[in-house]
């Protein structure tokens, strides 16, 4: 699929991770369509990790 482009998104706080994520949506532009959004978390060291991979792309306008 060509144009298409990811962001990979982390955090350790649940909170922040949602901040960051909501953050990243909010700035896409309106010609912008999120395609996936994949989301796991994992062990570190002790610690749960947070983590999305957001696949979206920019696509033209409607007209009629």
């Amino acid at each position: 699929m060509e144009g298409l482009r990811f962001r990979v998104i982390t955090a350790n706080d649940p909170d922040i991770f949602q901040e960051r994520l909501n953050r990243f949506i909010e700035e896409l532009a309106e010609d912008t369509v999120i395609v996936d959004i994949k989301f796991a978390t994992s062990a570190q060291v002790g610690q749960l990790v947070y983590t999305a991979l957001v696949q979206y792309k920019t696509v033209e306008a409607w007209k009629d």
